[in-house]
């Protein structure tokens, strides 16, 4: 199949095409959640990028690429930030430039067999190193990673558990390399088709040998989604309906209670009386509440996001103050170059406090539990640590009512399933205002999700297990080979360098003249 013609010959149009089909992967996601279309959706990105006429015109198609993978993720950040969305996506899109060159470097014409497995390990590694950087807190963070398209595919989850979400992101490139030259180069045709024969037998394999969790009991656990609660005095309005809710859980032997990302507007500290009522709420419900505070703090300047645990004799004194933000939701980079951004979106009028350390919490009855908020879920070293240092339930509290109508929720609440199958441990996903959700050890549903149109308190029967999954053991590995080989792919370019440098003949010195001898002259 040839990309190049007459209609890619415009430059306009090429850039176009190279934004739709960088854009083409978001159907994988929630909401429409097609998993099945991430393994052909970069197939266009590639054949683009592999017939541009030079370097400089692929590393605009893997720009131009990302800028529109960027753009159609965040989609729902644009009724916020406006026109700064698409300049969030035109830095962090730049990031594929050099994936675009890699592309054109293994996929041009012809490829060897030699250069196609290559192709195989480079191209999937390139992509987890621009995974890698724009999962960096200030950069947005991982949100939209391509193997968290998986979440809902229990052989996919279990090999998150041996590699997690990056494990499942170098798959799903592999599988459209290959593809890709299945469809464009004849001659290619049975190298492509063995590589991915290998990459089928070794995830196979994976998936036959990785351990799966050893059940060890369950826990009843409830969510309190009071949905959307407006006016001017919200914050009380919302408090009273969480109440509400949770009176309605008396007598339903439940274990833990848990609220959603600032379901308390007021420091406990300066507002007794709150305390008291959800002290008295723990007593009635026979188990303690985790509440999430989002207020001015008495101790510390600023405002802190903090999941606090009350008992029935009020604040027990455990507390987690959110550590990483949402750039600017909650804090704003470099306020003073930036800062503009709060006149043209919703971007935070006042940056956020910080936590320095994350906690684990003993509810009662033994069960301990890692608390995350909001964002945090999506990371994956996050749970990972809270998994080593001991939690059986990992906990986000989290709210996503400015983006009530965009895909934003179901994408926010499909991540706990990758969180939950990487660490072997269940996940709480509780929301003010939807998608809440609970998934099991091995990432699979647990009961049904509290829609964005719900105000309802549910209780979950969760299942505990024990035991340590291999991407706990062994952190982000595949990350770490993927450096590898892009470090032994820049060795081998230099040492080829340095060889053709060697063999190419040495420039001949002009011929000496003897002594006395005259240059001829021609001509008068």
């Amino acid at each position: 199949m040839r990309m190049t013609g007459n209609w890619l010959t415009s430059r306009w149009r090429r850039g176009t095409a190279a934004v739709l089909a960088g854009a083409l992967p978001m159907v994988a996601f929630p909401a429409p959640s097609l998993w099945w279309f991430a393994y052909v959706a970069l197939v266009p990105w590639i054949l683009l990028a592999r017939s541009a006429p030079t370097a400089r015109q692929a590393a605009y198609d893997g720009w131009l690429g990302g800028f529109g993978f960027m753009t159609a993720v965040h989609h729902w950040l644009i009724p916020s930030l406006n026109v700064f969305t698409f300049v969030i996506a035109a830095l962090l899109g730049a990031l594929w430039a050099p994936w675009g060159l890699l592309v054109r470097r293994f996929l041009a014409g012809v490829p060897s067999p030699g250069r196609l497995g290559a192709a195989l390990v480079v191209l999937p590694s390139g992509w987890l190193m621009v995974e890698l950087v724009r999962s960096w807190q200030g950069l947005g963070g991982p949100w939209g990673l391509l193997g968290s398209s998986q979440w809902q595919v229990q052989p996919a989850l279990r090999l998150a558990s041996v590699g997690g979400v990056w494990l499942l992101s170098f798959l799903v490139v592999t599988v459209n390399v290959a593809l890709a030259l299945l469809v464009s180069v004849r001659a290619s045709r049975l190298p492509a088709l063995a590589g991915l024969v290998a990459t089928a037998a070794a995830t196979s394999a994976a998936w036959f040998w990785s351990p799966s969790p050893a059940l060890d009991g369950r826990v009843r656990i409830a969510v309190v989604q009071p949905g959307i609660v407006g006016g001017a005095d919200s914050a009380a309005e919302r408090f009273d309906r969480e109440e509400q809710l949770t009176r309605e859980l008396a007598g339903r032997d439940v274990d833990l209670v848990v609220w959603g990302e600032s379901s308390v507007g007021f420091d406990l500290a300066h507002r007794p009386d709150l305390a008291g009522r959800i002290a008295a709420l723990s007593r009635r419900v026979k188990a303690d509440i985790l509440v999430n505070v989002d207020a001015r703090r008495s101790d510390h300047p600023g405002i802190y996001k903090s999941s606090v645990l009350v008992g029935p004799q009020g604040p027990t004194g455990d507390r987690y103050d959110k550590m990483r933000l949402v750039p600017f939701g909650e804090y704003i980079p470099a306020r003073s170059v930036l800062g503009w951004a709060t006149s043209v979106g919703r971007a935070a009028g006042e940056d956020r406090g910080r936590g320095t350390e994350q906690v684990v919490m003993n509810v009662g009855h033994g069960l301990r539990v890692g608390p995350m908020v909001c964002f945090e879920s999506a990371f994956p070293d996050m749970s990972r640590h809270l998994a080593e240092k001991g939690a059986e339930v990992l906990l986000a509290q989290s709210a996503t009512s400015t983006f009530q109508h965009s895909w934003a929720p179901e994408q926010h609440a499909s991540l706990a399933a990758l969180r939950a199958a990487e660490t072997g441990r269940p996940m709480v996903h509780a929301t003010l205002t939807g998608v809440s959700a609970v998934y099991g050890p091995s990432g699979e549903r647990v009961g049904s999700w509290l829609g964005t149109h719900e105000s309802a308190s549910a209780v979950y029967d969760v299942p505990l297990a024990h035991g340590v999954t291999p991407y706990v053991r062994y952190g982000d590995w595949p990350v770490h080979a993927a450096l590898l080989a892009l470090a032994g792919l820049c060795a081998a370019e230099g040492f080829r360098a340095v060889r053709a440098r060697r063999a190419a003949p040495a420039p001949q010195p002009p011929p000496a003249r003897t002594v006395g001898e005259s240059p001829v002259r021609h001509g008068r």
